[in-house]
């Protein structure tokens, strides 16, 4: 795999980490579920990744890089299931937290979405060409177009992220199950 094939598919890599941050605001905002403190490590987890991936585009691809994305990856794949052992054996009434997507809880998604990600690094890792030499990542290089929207759609992703949990939670600790902007609700 040559270096340029390996940045086409970092930022494929970016978009497609992107997707399921942008598929859980529209649960947050259009359904009104509002992310409890596990769900928003996840995200903080997934937002690792991208920037890993983004690190690859602007100073070179990198072991390093890839590094960063599998630590995230396992990160929030311990989140993850961390909470799905909460919900395993639900208590009647309480289903999960959260409405199920296509029949599984976010947090199962994520978990998915995690292990995903670790094999496809791993998968990555087998192809050493794509790797560059230090005296070509040495200094950071223009994005290109779609690069550019990536990172741009990442970067997006996550100042909403630290503006909603702002919101949620305020300076202290997020309550376990929100059910508003804490924020909001002092006004």
């Amino acid at each position: 795999m040559t270096p340029n094939c390996a940045r086409k598919l970092n930022i494929l890599f970016v978009f497609m980490i992107c997707t399921p941050l942008i598929g859980a605001y529209s649960i947050q905002f259009i359904n009104g579920e509002f992310p409890c403190p596990l769900c928003l490590l996840q995200r903080l987890a997934m937002v690792g990744i991208a920037f890993g991936a983004m690190m690859n585009l602007r100073y070179g691809i990198r072991p390093m890089h890839y590094g960063m994305c599998i630590i995230s990856a396992v990160l929030g794949a311990c989140i993850s299931t961390r909470q799905i052992l909460l919900h395993i054996v639900p208590a009647p009434g309480n289903e999960g937290y959260g409405s199920p997507v296509m029949g599984m809880h976010l947090y199962t998604w994520a978990l998915l979405i995690f292990m995903a990600t670790i094999l496809i690094l791993g998968v990555l890792f087998l192809f050493d060409s794509q790797f560059e030499s230090k005296e070509e990542t040495q200094k950071t290089r223009p994005l290109p177009l779609f690069a550019g929207i990536a990172f741009w759609l990442a970067f997006g992703i996550t100042a909403l992220n630290v503006c909603t949990t702002l919101l949620e939670c305020g300076i202290g600790q997020c309550p376990d199950n929100p059910t508003s902007y804490l924020l909001l609700g002092q006004l």
